[in-house]
């Protein structure tokens, strides 16, 4: 199942995150996905993870299991790379051994001290706050990610965690429309007015921890996971599914893309199978309910400063 964006290309409606996974687990883990059914996949240079994720799919191509009009790759402009958005798209192309991205996504709506194209760092001061740097507008960036599209090194454009003001402004100033806008949505986190306004001007919506972080992001951010809701330990015993996979159907129902990351075959497999049931109107509802405005991954712990505020 796919969702068709607003220049035509299609995107499949569930993918696996890349975010986290190292070294041969990375390359494990992907041409594992493939065999089970993902045609998604979602990467950043911040992830410091684009040449395993390359040597994975240059295997995959190789060897027949897959061609590469099949997959959609997505990576991200990290915000170090704001002023340098050409050459860090080629810095990921080069990385994922690919000749262009079907999507590539502002990861950030914050420009911040450059590094070196595609080095990702996050620049301190001495008081331990993120650098960010106010001589680059998003209007600026954006025009250089529209750039990409005419050279054909990327399919589609999009941004990351923009809010309504910010989805609004990159509408008014834009003269190719942002495809997708990505952004952390859940049960706990709903988000509901941003989706609703993505969807009605065209924008197609990736929503990023589908699954609340789980475990992860309790781990990173000390953050809690709507997977523990005795709510979906009740749908999951109703449907006989997991509770995972209830609420990625509830994601999948209300018109957003799913991105989950797993490193447990057994999980990717059953993120996979969400498509053989449907949540009934009152359960839809009743996972409406949840929304606690709760937003698990939050960067100001590594920062310094909540870019959210």
């Amino acid at each position: 199942m796919a969702v068709t964006l607003n220049n035509g290309f299609k995107m499949p409606v569930i993918g696996l995150g890349v975010w986290r996974m190292e070294g041969k687990e990375t390359r494990d883990l992907i041409l594992n996905a493939i065999n089970i059914g993902y045609r998604h996949f979602d990467c950043a240079a911040a992830y410091k993870n684009e040449a395993e994720v390359g040597e994975a799919l240059a295997e995959a191509f190789k060897s027949g299991l897959v061609k590469r009009e099949d997959l959609f790759i997505t990576t991200k402009l990290w915000n170090s790379d704001h002023g340098h958005v050409v050459e860090a798209c080629k810095d990921s192309l080069k990385k994922l051994q690919l000749d262009y991205l079907d999507l590539y996504l502002v990861h950030f709506p914050i420009a911040t001290k450059h590094t070196g194209v595609g080095a990702t760092d996050n620049t301190l001061d001495d008081d331990g706050v993120l650098v960010i740097d106010t001589t680059i507008s998003l209007e600026t960036t954006w025009h250089a990610m529209e750039d990409l599209v005419s050279m054909g090194l990327v399919r589609s454009i999009g941004i990351s965690n923009y809010d309504i003001f910010l989805t609004a402004d990159c509408l008014a100033y834009s003269k190719v429309k942002p495809a997708v806008n990505q952004i952390e949505t859940h049960p706990y986190f709903q988000r509901e007015s941003l989706v609703k306004f993505c969807l009605k001007h065209g924008i197609s919506v990736t929503a990023h921890t589908p699954l609340g972080g789980a475990a992860a992001n309790t781990d990173m951010f000390g953050s809690v996971s709507c997977l523990d809701d005795p709510v979906f330990k009740g749908l999951a015993g109703k449907y006989k599914k997991t509770p995972a996979q209830i609420v990625l159907r509830w994601g999948s129902q209300r018109n957003t893309v799913v991105i989950p990351k797993s490193s447990k075959l057994q999980r990717l497999e059953e993120n996979f199978q969400i498509f053989d049931f449907v949540l009934a109107k009152e359960d839809m509802d009743l996972i409406g309910s949840l929304d606690k405005k709760y937003r698990t991954n939050q960067p100001a712990k590594f920062w310094g400063i909540d870019v959210y505020a």
